[in-house]
């Protein structure tokens, strides 16, 4: 709820929203992903299947909740969250196999806890990478680019001191991309 909604007395609810890329057919993971939505929210989600446009759903209802299921050995699954306006907030686990993201607009966003999710675009080099593994940031998960650069997503719980060890090797810092 945001504080604009407050003064205004008006209630906004939250849009709960399962994307679900797979099969829904016969699929146990999206049956249990449903119920446990359904669980935490009260509400059954609304589900897309195909293309998801983040931004879209970002900018037409701001108080849209998104689900989004990474499979185990999925990797380059937080891109799309890059310019979108959103940020991870949550995440919940549905199965050793899979677990929901749970995304938020940045603005109606509220950190869970500590750990942030931080993208970044790097020009590999063994230092940087031997600095990050510590207790500023460690990789979580990396995408090489055509240009020879790497997309990299790290979980760390200073972003200002992450960003400064990037700037400092030269990188360019894409933006926090969650929070949990």
């Amino acid at each position: 709820m945001s504080s604009e909604s407050d003064i205004l007395g008006i209630v906004m609810k939250q849009i709960p929203i399962l994307y679900w890329p797979r099969k829904t057919t016969d699929d146990s993971e999206y049956q249990m992903a449903r119920k446990v939505i359904n669980n935490a929210t009260g509400t059954m989600p609304s589900v897309i299947s195909d293309n998801l446009d983040l931004d879209a759903i970002m900018n037409e209802n701001p108080e849209s909740v998104v689900y989004y299921p990474v499979f185990c050995g999925s990797t380059g699954w937080w891109g799309e969250l890059l310019g979108a306006g959103a940020v991870i907030v949550d995440k919940m686990i549905i199965s050793p196999e899979c677990q929901l993201m749970v995304i938020q607009s940045d603005k109606n966003a509220n950190s869970k806890g500590t750990n942030q999710l931080l993208a970044a675009e790097i020009y590999p080099t063994s230092g940087f990478f031997k600095k990050m593994n510590s207790s500023i940031a460690t990789v979580a998960d990396m995408l090489a680019t055509d240009a020879g650069t790497i997309l990299a997503l790290f979980s760390g719980q200073n972003q200002n001191k992450f960003i400064n060890i990037l700037e400092s090797t030269g990188n360019s810092y894409l933006g926090c991309i969650g929070r949990y």
